[in-house]
């Protein structure tokens, strides 16, 4: 089958799956939204084998090459699916433990997660270890068969419906002299218990996707350590560079269909009659057009730092589209419906260049990685 016939393929069994009842809710920040419906959904691509597209076929997946995944997302983001609540299960946890995990890991994990069975939350930030993430302070220590578990994280998506959390917590102490991020394991710890407690943080928007989670003696089984104790900084740095493959390119389908509904809005207003307003509608085309075409160079070539490229790239330019977005508000009267919308949007994304690796973090790779400049 050619490409294209996987195209059409997906397309006709988005039109004939997706219904009106999930379409276009979910999405960066409003992972609240209709969670019951894009639960339903999920579980329904499962079925199909849709979810777990990019896994191996010997782990119950399609070995899909990169140039269908890229198909794939970029005619969900175009069908206006809803945002996917099995992320970080599917995308992140997945692959993880296929690379990563124990024989035994992967059977007791795997099926349910390519059912959207049970669903993940990550929890690597902390109050005094976000972007600083070897500083953390959350510890584990191993009693007979169980590690037991205590600290804080924050900033933990979707938490409050989570089942599992990938904890990246302190073993053992760094080696002297060594880097802080030795003596870090990477444990697989299920939410539902009594030493686990999840508390909503409302953000600027009014929303509460986010999450903080404490563990007070908080336990899991001594084998639901991924990879050896202590070496856990590797793995977790891996499960960061799954979260960044070929979805970031359907991510930008949605991003081009925001900018459409944003000219839109300039119609009505009268914003597209300032020329520079006009410009910058038209400067934000351009960019995204770059940054499309970045992504797939990024894709296909593994240029060095390149995650940390993207990241930059997409964050400011939704960024600059928030702020477009109120000039655009501005010009005119506009819709209550608009307005909700974009002052959403441009509330959500002053958070986009902080969460998932802040930028300021992600020059400092560029600096280090490609440019050989000296740390300081």
């Amino acid at each position: 089958m050619s490409d294209e016939a996987f195209r059409i393929e997906v397309r006709e069994w988005l039109a004939a799956n997706l219904t009106d009842e999930p379409r276009g809710t979910g999405g960066i920040g409003r992972e609240n939204e209709a969670f019951g419906q894009r639960l339903a959904f999920a579980r329904k691509l499962a079925a199909a084998g849709w979810t777990t597209l990019a896994w191996p076929v010997t782990h119950g997946g399609r070995g899909a090459p990169l140039s269908r995944q890229v198909v794939f997302h970029e005619e969900y983001a175009r069908s206006g699916a809803p945002g996917r609540v099995d992320h970080i299960g599917t995308t992140m946890v997945g692959p993880t433990l296929i690379d990563h995990g124990t024989p035994e890991q992967q059977r007791r994990f795997l099926p349910a997660l390519a059912a959207v069975g049970e669903l993940w939350c990550q929890g690597y930030s902390e109050p005094g270890a976000g972007s600083d993430l070897a500083g953390l302070t959350t510890r584990a220590r191993l009693d007979g068969d169980r590690w037991i578990i205590t600290g804080q994280k924050v900033w933990t998506s979707l938490a409050h419906h989570a089942d599992w959390c990938f904890v990246l917590a302190r073993t053992a102490p760094p080696p002297p002299g060594g880097h802080r991020s030795a003596g870090l394991s990477y444990l697989l710890v299920p939410m539902r218990q009594p030493g686990v407690t999840v508390r909503p943080i409302r953000q600027l928007t009014g929303d509460s996707e986010f999450n903080e989670v404490f563990f007070d003696d908080a336990e899991t089984e001594a084998g639901l350590v991924v990879g050896e104790p202590g070496q856990g900084w590797a793995v977790a740095m891996a499960t960061l560079a799954y979260e960044r493959g070929a979805a970031t390119v359907g991510q930008q389908v949605g991003f081009q269909r925001d900018l459409a509904d944003l000219v839109v809005v300039a119609r009505r207003t009268g914003a597209v009659d300032d020329p520079a307003l006009r410009d910058r509608l038209t400067r934000a085309s351009i960019d995204l057009t770059v940054l499309r075409a970045h992504t797939l160079r990024a894709l296909t070539e593994e240029l060095p730092a390149s995650p940390s490229v993207i990241k930059l790239l997409w964050t400011r330019w939704r960024q600059g589209l928030g702020e477009l977005a109120m000039d655009v508000l501005a010009a005119g009267p506009a819709d209550p419906a608009d307005v909700e919308r974009w002052q959403r949007y441009f509330l959500f994304s002053r958070a986009d260049t902080i969460y998932g690796g802040s930028n300021e973090i992600q020059r400092g790779i560029i600096a280090d990685r490609v440019l050989g400049l000296p740390r300081r």
